[in-house]
């Protein structure tokens, strides 16, 4: 199989896109390996690139059919991916912050957002509704004035933003568009389709597509 033209995910049979993909080679102990930046060696096959076609693969026996061999499935190979995208993405946050391309806090980063600086906002797991709501309340606002659908994700707990981000109790976050906000952008989108997409966001922007139908009936 030539994998370069051939990418085709196990599970459901169709073509698809490297990023629309995750690619799994086969380890040295006939163990399934993920192969999250796409560069290791051998021959792969490739899976949608959710958490449940991940574990269909993996319940249904499908990567012995794919690789034409006997091999061995790690009994949670989809928390095993989870990891490793979360990892990736925290690890390219940190950079970010390294190079100034994050705004911290409530303030600074409803700020960014109605300032059009923010390519995208993060909130903790524990953050409140009240803190949230104000912030979607800016990205709402930014939207209609002409400004970008700025998204929020929900990815990672309060330990998990202030380790990557060299900050204590960090609950809100802005990643400020530029090559570094981008790169850490890419990964958070990966982490988000793969855990199923963000409710928040789906959310968000139904209700501006509500309210922009409201104004044009009042016109």
């Amino acid at each position: 199989m030539d994998e370069m033209n051939d990418r085709t995910c196990i599970v459901t049979r169709r073509q698809a896109e490297p990023d629309e993909l995750i690619r799994f080679v086969v380890g040295p102990d006939s163990a399934v390996v993920p192969d999250i930046k796409k560069n290791l060696p051998g021959r792969g096959c490739w899976v949608t690139a959710d958490r449940l076609h991940i574990d269909k693969a993996a319940a249904k026996n499908l990567f012995a059919r794919a690789f034409k061999a006997q091999v061995a499935v790690p009994a949670d190979l989809g928390g095993m991916v989870d990891g490793l995208l979360s990892r990736s993405a925290l690890g390219m946050l940190g950079l970010a912050r390294k190079a100034g391309a994050i705004a911290l806090g409530a303030t600074k980063v409803e700020s960014a957002v109605r300032g059009g600086l923010a390519l995208f906002v993060l909130h903790a797991a524990e953050a409140s509704d009240d803190g949230v709501r104000k912030i979607s309340q800016a990205r709402r606002a930014t939207v209609h004035l002409g400004g970008p659908a700025i998204l929020a994700y929900k990815l990672f707990s309060e330990a998990e933003l202030s380790l990557a981000l060299g900050g204590t109790n960090v609950i809100h976050a802005a990643v400020l568009a530029g090559d570094a906000g981008r790169a850490v952008q890419k990964r958070m989108v990966a982490l988000d389709r793969y855990r199923g997409g963000s409710p928040d966001d789906l959310a968000m922007l139904a209700a501006v597509a509500d309210e922009d139908d409201a104004a044009e009936d009042m016109e």
